[in-house]
């Protein structure tokens, strides 16, 4: 069993943080008006991708340095000019004295996940989907696919800040998208990024339609996106799920483990 070391975090971290770069740097492109932003800061990078976004908060920071009440400041700030609450991904490797500056300064904990993490095999087999299709997802079916997984998360249709949040994936250098169809139809999705400098893969967003759910889908899906991430040359994949969650089970099953719980600590800009 391999030992979860700063080195190895960071690089587990990056399966966060990066997603939110490329985010950002499509949403400059595309949606202009949101006034997205991305930024470097203590080895890692701060995000905005608009306001009520899920994805926007500093992710990779103070694992490669210590991170200084200076690096704080800079992140507070990042955020108070866009109006945006402040937000940190701190990890069990960050130290205690982290957790206490960011405890002094009236951070609050605003989620709480599981980083899960899988060992990639040279020559390693991946079993045969079931009695389905699974595919390479193709550009022109990038809202269908992001459809699939709205109605999968919110059956009553996803609010404005959930929605289009995978057919920017379809647009970023290592992305990766597949699909689960039935009868030529797809009804499940699962995509990826790869991230070449850390030679990881991160497991993104998916889900399957409610009437085709218990039949093995998203296990397929994973295991599809292992087996191309190990053809790109990753090492290790990596995904980050709510304690729990049928997302955790299905990683479980492939292998992955818990590398570790880590929270993002948010705190309202004045």
């Amino acid at each position: 069993m391999q030992f979860v070391n700063k080195a190895l975090a960071r690089r587990l971290e990056s399966c966060e943080e990066m997603p939110q770069v490329l985010y950002a740097r499509v949403f400059q492109k595309t949606r202009p008006e949101i006034g997205a932003a991305e930024q470097e800061i203590c080895g890692g990078h701060m995000v905005f991708a608009g306001l009520g976004s899920p994805i926007g908060r500093a992710t990779g920071t103070g694992l490669d340095r210590p991170l200084t009440p200076e690096d704080v400041d800079q992140i507070e700030q990042f955020y108070r000019e866009r109006k945006a609450p402040s937000q940190v991904d701190l990890t069990p490797l960050h130290s205690p004295e982290v957790f206490e500056m960011f405890k002094e300064r009236g951070y609050a904990i605003a989620e709480l996940n599981n980083v899960l993490f899988r060992k990639l095999e040279n020559g390693e087999e991946f079993a045969p989907p079931p009695a389905c299709e699974i595919r390479r997802s193709l550009p022109e079916e990038a809202e269908a696919a992001g459809a699939i997984v709205e109605r999968a998360f919110f059956p009553d249709g996803a609010p404005e800040a959930f929605r289009g949040l995978i057919t920017p994936l379809y647009e970023m250098a290592g992305g990766l998208a597949f699909v689960a169809t039935i009868d030529g139809q797809p009804v499940a999705c699962g995509t990826g990024l790869v991230i070449p400098e850390h030679k990881v893969f991160a497991l993104c967003g998916a889900g399957t339609l409610a009437e085709f759910r218990g039949r093995g889908l998203q296990t397929a899906l994973l295991r599809a996106r292992m087996k191309a991430a190990l053809e790109a040359g990753c090492e290790y994949a990596v995904v980050v799920t709510q304690g729990g969650t049928i997302s955790q089970r299905n990683a479980q099953r492939l292998g992955l483990r818990i590398a570790y719980s880590k929270v993002t600590v948010i705190r309202q800009m004045s």
